[in-house]
């Protein structure tokens, strides 16, 4: 049965080198008296923090689950969560850990991690972290569309690098509750078409969404950064979703 809730908690995360600036367009789109919707920035990717290079996974599910706690979320009050890009590491942590104060999770062109796995293992230890590449190098990992001049240069000025640690460390899960989590593919840069073909034929990039219970997919046709390419309307999804509880 699907309910709908009057003002559910929706909290933000963007994904590598992104704080919770990069949702301040979406923001501006959520309709105000309907959500309480949070953006934040991940532990080591806060410019003015001296020690970034260190952070961690780990700090980062903590800081997630912070920002819950002071939201007042609980079992009777659980939130949204949406994760975008490479945030799903840190998100697969909490839900693992605490899939009861969930209510729904939404990927942005992205999806859970499986257990053991990592965003660059082989990344070498020395590398203390990893600055936004060229746009060229980046384009041929993830979809540029979309994207203005404009945009591309408010992206580089305020790029923060990625923490080393947070791209070599494997997400460890074990709590297949996890898997009963209402869950949400928005998908932009590919079809979900695609990644549910994908998904059926076991390529590990979303091995885990065979497990998941209760998978709803929504098609944003867009490059891998919606939130500026389409703001609107992922704020209309993100609404959308984080309103029905199934």
């Amino acid at each position: 049965m699907t309910t709908t809730t009057s003002s559910p908690i929706i909290i933000l995360i963007a994904g590598h080198w992104l704080g919770a600036w990069a949702w301040d367009e979406v923001l501006e789109h959520l309709p105000d008296g309907h959500s309480r919707a949070i953006a934040m920035t991940l532990p080591g990717l806060a410019q003015d923090d001296p020690e970034r290079a260190s952070k961690t996974l780990d700090d980062q599910a903590a800081a997630i689950q912070t920002v819950m706690s002071r939201a007042e979320v609980s079992e009777h009050q659980p939130a949204t969560l949406v994760a975008h890009s490479g945030a799903n590491a840190p998100v697969s942590l909490v839900l693992d850990r605490h899939p009861e104060l969930v209510s729904r999770v939404v990927w942005v062109d992205s999806g859970p991690m499986a257990t053991g796995t990592a965003f660059a293992a082989d990344l070498p230890a020395e590398l203390e972290e990893l600055p936004l590449p060229s746009f060229d190098v980046l384009a041929q990992q993830a979809s540029l569309e979309g994207l203005s001049a404009e945009v591309l240069e408010r992206f580089r000025a305020r790029a923060v690098p990625q923490p080393g640690p947070v791209l070599r460390q494997p997400v460890e899960l074990s709590n297949d509750a996890r898997r009963t989590v209402t869950t949400t593919l928005v998908c932009c840069s590919i079809p979900s078409a695609q990644v549910l073909e994908l998904t059926r034929a076991g390529h590990p990039m979303f091995a885990e969404v065979a497990h998941l219970e209760h998978l709803d997919v929504v098609d944003l046709p867009t490059g891998h950064w919606p939130m500026w390419s389409r703001p609107r309307d992922l704020a209309e999804a993100i609404q959308s979703a984080a309103s029905r509880t199934s």
